[in-house]
């Protein structure tokens, strides 16, 4: 099974790594990072299949997935 580990104090809650995702593993959290940003998380991480389009478009290198 593959673990999605997000970076919170690098994200900038841009949405893009939400939309990439083929099984829609990530969504908005409800914490602010200390910039202010409600930080993505991996809501559903059974579903991820470690295909790392998530981490492949994250402007800001937020998202590290192991497999």
């Amino acid at each position: 099974m593959a673990k999605v580990k997000i970076l919170p104090e690098y994200c900038k809650s841009c949405r893009l790594c939400i939309e990439a995702c083929p099984k829609g593993v990530l969504k908005i959290g409800d914490k602010a990072n200390a910039k202010g940003y409600y930080t993505v998380i991996a809501a559903d991480e059974e579903k991820c299949n470690g295909c790392t389009l998530c981490a492949i478009v994250c402007p800001d290198v937020a998202i590290e997935v192991y497999k």
